[in-house]
């Protein structure tokens, strides 16, 4: 739908509850307002207020049942609070799934047991949490995270990547910068461009702009890409032992816009309904039983402010939720 379309609907119905807004929440939707740096018109503030109001609600109610052992984590109110779900998905989910993949095939060590728990923040190889703004480019930020660990493990340096160089010149693979990409895309760009430039030398804008690569300040390539199958037990092998992995799930929902903390189950999600690109940066288990209560690292790109500190722990080992083991990657290098 033409998202002008989508919006002027929208408007439609809700201005009458624009004009019935709770007023016992005015200072903190003025709070909220001023802590995002939100500037609106004259006409639009009413009905962000009402969709604010909405999301607070929803919120407010999802904590309440979590309080009553119905739900495994919490929400909290973000950046994210005057935008209606579909607006959300639309805006910020930019993973384009390609389900025939074309990488090299992951071979697992037969005999190898893996630990209960990895964290490769702990050992140096994960960036800080960047934040990819109002443009749909998830997909670039997971695969310069995934060839930012691999560059560390063979360099020893930590150095961060350009989302902005993948943003404006991988088109040629299939990209299309702010509506969407794909991490194998990403990867194949890089292998085929003989470098990607570091986020000092061309740093993010959150814009597709002409493309700017220079060889000068490459500071990584690679010579190809591993598909992981699509199995949680395959995935926590490649994280054990490789480094943080490109990763994609189903965000669609409303739980995940407003996620805050703890194991993140949503048993709506649809493992096949990919939508947005993240990194696995390791796994583990919340309690003293290391078979229950197990979840997946996952760093996000939407600034430190959303979830755990920009970090989101997902189920594992809860049948794939969210698709979280669909479609693994990593670069070689």
């Amino acid at each position: 739908m033409n998202p002008s379309l989508f919006l002027a609907a929208f408007c439609l119905g809700i201005a009458s509850a624009a004009l019935t807004r709770d007023h016992s929440l005015d200072a903190q939707w003025i709070k909220w307002k001023a802590k995002h740096k939100k500037l609106y018109g004259m006409n639009e503030e009413g009905w962000r207020r009402a969709v604010w109001e909405k999301n607070m609600k929803m919120i407010e109610q999802h904590n309440q049942e979590y309080s009553q052992g119905k739900h495994s984590f919490t929400m909290a109110m973000n950046a994210f609070g005057d935008m209606t779900n579909g607006e959300f998905r639309q805006v910020m989910n930019g993973f384009q799934y390609q389900k025939h993949r074309k990488g090299k095939e992951f071979q697992e060590h037969l005999l190898l047991e893996i630990p209960t728990s990895v964290d490769w923040r702990e050992r140096g190889y994960v960036t800080p949490v960047k934040n990819q703004g109002m443009c749909g480019s998830c997909w670039a930020f997971s695969a310069t995270g995934a060839l930012e660990g691999q560059m560390f493990w063979k360099t020893g340096k930590l150095i961060s990547l350009s989302e902005q160089n993948l943003v404006d010149c991988s088109w040629p693979q299939g990209n299309e910068g702010c509506n969407g990409g794909f991490m194998d895309n990403s990867f194949r760009y890089v292998q085929e461009n003989g470098g990607l430039d570091s986020e000092a030398s061309c740093p993010y804008e959150g814009k597709v702009k002409t493309c700017r690569y220079n060889p000068k300040y490459s500071v990584a390539n690679d010579t190809g890409f591993v598909d992981i199958p699509s199995r949680e037990k395959d995935l926590a092998k490649a994280v054990a032992t490789v480094g943080p992995i490109s990763v994609a799930v189903d965000a669609s929902h409303f739980s995940f816009q407003f996620y805050k903390k703890e194991i993140y189950f949503e048993p709506r999600c649809d493992p096949e309904g990919l939508d947005h690109a993240m990194l696995a940066v390791g796994y583990g288990y919340e309690g003293a039983d290391s078979d229950n209560n197990k979840y997946w690292l996952v760093k996000n790109s939407w600034g430190k402010n959303w979830g755990m500190d920009g970090y989101i722990k997902m189920a594992k080992d809860r049948r794939n939720n969210c698709g979280i083991a669909t479609a693994a990657s990593y670069p070689t290098v």
